[in-house]
């Protein structure tokens, strides 16, 4: 009789939709128009924008707000989802929570959002996530702090830093310099192709702000007012002759891993609206698309970038269906070296893979990249009236994660 009626439950369970997903323009950390705006505040200016997008949905439909976070810790930590919600023109009755898987936080929060909905527990939820690394990290600092001495020698890789961990996986598994040279090249050429054709214009809302600026001949610092409505970390002039010349970061001496095949340091934040479908239908709104799966698997601390290849066939086996039905890639370029691993591993087609380009182009704010991710991709379905996508991370201290979407035609 238990079996039965947990199978009645989930013939029954409510559908998870992704009704709209916001995010601001990126900025390159310290030097950019974010570089003195805190998290909180990019965050409230997102929600308060979804909600005046969307009038039907009143502030107080809204019973959660859940914010992944890369570092919740300094102007970041006090939980940054309550915060934001409170800061936010939602009412105070709005929960909210912070939550750290690292770089996929902000995917992990819209999948957390979706299984409360489907479980019956919620219909609406604001997910997203959000990183300030300029107001954060100000000395770039080392960013794991306390180590534990045993942890470190049996698994020292669990403190490795996200670019030597990159090194790792070139030499591990022979990824070459010329591959992640001209994988950097591809995203930067499809990112400049997307920006001159609009596509990401309906995702960025633009945000006034006070800029700091540095005089380059006398060191003095000024306060500027701008308006960052766009994402400036991309280079449309990339060739692959200025990415060869790039000296390696991490391994001077024999390394592959350069700031030129590998994400940059940014700042931003993305808000997804997640409903049940019920909601959505009764207020009048037209989702994008049906969360379908997630899935998250542990690895090896040291190559925390392959984490992808396990995550993968993990959800897609869950989901009961097949690689070959799976018409858009999203994977976070963290690195060159990892993506090229993953693809060809995989056997990913380059053709449905970050089409838009990604990380390395566009930068990665890292709590904040898994949820603009979800915008981009469900936005690209529709786009290309395809059915399935999937946006997969690699996790610092060894983990990958992949969420499966469906469009809505």
């Amino acid at each position: 009789m238990y079996n039965v009626q947990l199978l009645d439950n989930e013939k029954n369970m409510n559908q998870a939709v992704i009704v709209d997903s916001l995010r601001t323009g990126l900025a390159k950390s310290y030097r950019g128009g974010f570089n003195q705006t805190r998290a909180d505040d990019m965050t409230a200016h997102l929600i308060n924008t979804l909600l005046e997008k969307h009038p039907q949905v009143e502030p107080d439909m809204v019973e959660d707000v859940i914010l992944g976070c890369g570092y919740p810790e300094g102007s970041q930590g006090s939980n940054i989802a309550r915060t934001s919600a409170v800061l936010s023109n939602l009412p105070v009755s709005v929960g909210g929570t912070t939550v750290n898987r690292f770089c996929s936080s902000g995917l992990q929060t819209v999948a957390m959002a979706a299984t409360q909905i489907q479980s019956g527990f919620a219909d609406c939820i604001m997910a997203g996530g959000v990183e300030s690394i300029s107001t954060t990290q100000p000395n770039n600092i080392n960013m794991f702090m306390f180590e534990n001495e045993k942890l470190k020698e049996k698994k020292p890789g669990i403190y490795h830093a996200m670019g030597d961990t990159a090194e790792t996986v070139a030499k591990r598994y022979n990824v070459t310099r010329e591959s992640q040279d001209e994988y950097a090249l591809s995203s930067q050429e499809r990112c400049a192709a997307a920006q001159n054709a609009g596509i990401y214009n309906d995702e960025i809302v633009p945000m006034k702000t006070m800029m700091k600026v540095i005089d380059k001949e006398t060191g003095e610092e000024s306060e500027v007012e701008t308006i960052v409505d766009g994402d400036n970390c991309n280079r449309p002039d990339t060739n692959i002759e200025g990415l060869s010349s790039l000296k390696p970061v991490f391994d001077p001496e024999n390394g592959t891993v350069t700031a030129g095949n590998s994400s940059q340091l940014s700042d931003g934040s993305s808000v997804t609206l997640v409903m049940s479908e019920k909601k959505a239908e009764q207020l009048g709104l037209e989702p994008l698309a049906y969360f379908r799966g997630f899935s998250v698997v542990g690895c090896e601390p040291d190559e925390m970038g392959i984490g992808p290849i396990y995550a993968i066939p993990k959800l897609l086996e869950s989901a009961g269906i097949s690689q070959d039905d799976v018409d858009l890639w999203e994977l976070n370029e963290a690195f060159a070296s990892q993506v090229v691993y993953i693809r060809d591993h995989l056997g990913l087609p380059s053709d449905i893979l970050n089409v838009n380009g990604g990380s390395i182009a566009i930068g990665h704010p890292f709590g904040m990249t898994g949820s603009r991710l979800v915008g981009c991709l469900t936005r690209e379905l529709i786009r290309r009236k395809a059915k399935y996508g999937v946006v997969t991370m690699c996790v610092g201290g060894g983990q990958g994660a992949a969420g499966l979407f469906e469009s809505i035609q």
